[in-house]
C-alpha cells in the first residue's frame, strides 16, 4: 500500500500519511476553497491542486515539497475565438482530470476541462495548450453534450504505460475516445455501450462515461462506471460488454476502482437512480468482482446501514496493494486494509470529497 492520500474537497486540499499503523493528517492547504481534483504526480513527487473558486474561475497550484508551498500556475485556458456552440465563446470553467505522460515523457502532463477541452504541456505544466486536433472533432459541436454540468467535461484520462502515445480518454456526454499518436488523430470507441437517454441508444456519441480506468496488471483491459451500467472492454476499447447486474445495486454508480495485481478485480460504488442519486435504501456498500464482472460481492462491513444518503464522486474511490479508501458526498472517509471485506472510518466530518488518490 501507498503511505499517502491525497483528497481534494469542497473546502481545501488533504493529505493523510500513515505511519506507526495510523492515518494522521498531514497537509491541509487551500482551507475553504474548492479543490475539484488533489493530484500526485508520482514520477516527481509533484502535488497539484485544481481549484474551482466559481465566480473567480479556475486556479492551478503545484508544490514540490508535499505541501508547504504552493506555487500557482497559469490555468489551462482557451485561445481567443474558440467556441463550444456558434455565439458561446470557450473559456475554461473547471478542471475535471489531470494525468501524467508516463515514464518516457517526463516533463508531459495531461488537463481535462469542461467545456470538453483536453490541454497537454511538455514542459512540466508551465504551459498548457489546447488538443486542437480533439476541440476540432467533427463529432464535438453537435455530437457532444453536458452530462451533470452545462457543457461537457473531460474527467478521465487514461495513459498506456506501454506505449504513451496511446491514450483513452473518458467524455461526459460523449463517450470514450483513444488516440495512438499523442493526440494528433482520434477515433471514437463506444462500439457495444448503449444509451438509454439518448432518441437512438446506439449513436455515435452521446455516451455518458462517468469514469474510465485500466487494468494496471494489463492496461488492454479497461472498465467504465457508465450511466446506464457498468462496462468493461478486453481489447483496449475496440469493444464493450455491459457487466452491470440488472437486478442487483452493482449497475449505476460513479466511481470504479480496479486492483494493482489483477485486471479480472474491480470495486465500484453503487447509487440510487440518476433520479435521486442517494445511497441504495439508506445503506452504503461497495460491491466487487473477482471474475470480471460475471459475479459481484456487497461488501458492507463497517459501513453504515440505516439513514444513509452518501454517495460517491467518480474520482473518490481508490486501491493500492489490498488497501481501498473511498470518500462520500457528506465528508466521510472510509479505508479498508482487506480488499473491501471490512471497512474503517478515517474521518466523518470531512467536506464533501472529490477525489481520492493513493501516492507515496
Amino acid at each position: 500500500m501507498k503511505p499517502t492520500v491525497l483528497l481534494g474537497t469542497r473546502k481545501g486540499f488533504i493529505a493523510y500519511h500513515f505511519s506507526n499503523n495510523r492515518w494522521q493528517v498531514e497537509n491541509l492547504s487551500f482551507e475553504g476553497q474548492p479543490v475539484s481534483i488533489a493530484y500526485a504526480d508520482e514520477r516527481s513527487g509533484t502535488w497539484w491542486a485544481c481549484l474551482d473558486h466559481g465566480h473567480w474561475g479556475v486556479k492551478l497550484h503545484r508544490s514540490k515539497d508535499r505541501g508547504l508551498t504552493w506555487e500557482e500556475i497559469k490555468a489551462p485556458a482557451y485561445p481567443e475565438g474558440k467556441e463550444i456552440k456558434e455565439g458561446i465563446p470557450a473559456t475554461t470553467r473547471y478542471i475535471w482530470s489531470m494525468a501524467n505522460g508516463g515514464k518516457n515523457f517526463l516533463s508531459r502532463l495531461w488537463i481535462g476541462t469542461d467545456p470538453g477541452g483536453l490541454f497537454l504541456s511538455e514542459d512540466e505544466g508551465n504551459n498548457f495548450h489546447l488538443v486542437e486536433s480533439l476541440w476540432n472533432h467533427p463529432t464535438r459541436k453537435e455530437g457532444w453534450f453536458g452530462g451533470g454540468r452545462d457543457q461537457p467535461g473531460i474527467h478521465s484520462i487514461v495513459v498506456d504505460p506501454r506505449d504513451e502515445n496511446r491514450i483513452h480518454i473518458g467524455i461526459s456526454c460523449a463517450g470514450v475516445f483513444e488516440t495512438i499518436d499523442a493526440g494528433k488523430t482520434w477515433i471514437i470507441r463506444n462500439k457495444g455501450m448503449h444509451a438509454d437517454f439518448l432518441p437512438d441508444p446506439n449513436a455515435e456519441t452521446g455516451y455518458d462515461p462517468h469514469i474510465l480506468v485500466a487494468a494496471p496488471s494489463d492496461p488492454e483491459i479497461l472498465w467504465q462506471q457508465n450511466h446506464c451500467g457498468i462496462f468493461r472492454s478486453t481489447d483496449g476499447a475496440k469493444n464493450w460488454v455491459d457487466i452491470g447486474q440488472p437486478e442487483g445495486p452493482a449497475k449505476f454508480g460513479f466511481a470504479i476502482a480496479v486492483a494493482d495485481d489483477d485486471a479480472e478485480q474491480a470495486w465500484v460504488a453503487p447509487a440510487n437512480s440518476d433520479m435521486t442519486r442517494t445511497a441504495i435504501k439508506g445503506a452504503l456498500c461497495i460491491c466487487r468482482t473477482d471474475d470480471g464482472g460475471k459475479t459481484w460481492k456487497e461488501l458492507r462491513k463497517g459501513l453504515p446501514q440505516e439513514n444513509c444518503f452518501d454517495i460517491v464522486y467518480r474520482h473518490a474511490l481508490a486501491s493500492s496493494g489490498n488497501a481501498l479508501v473511498f470518500g462520500t458526498t457528506t465528508g466521510n472517509l472510509f479505508f479498508s486494509p482487506d480488499r473491501g471485506e471490512s471497512w474503517q472510518v478515517l474521518s466523518n466530518y470531512l467536506p464533501m470529497i472529490y477525489s481520492v488518490q493513493f501516492t507515496n
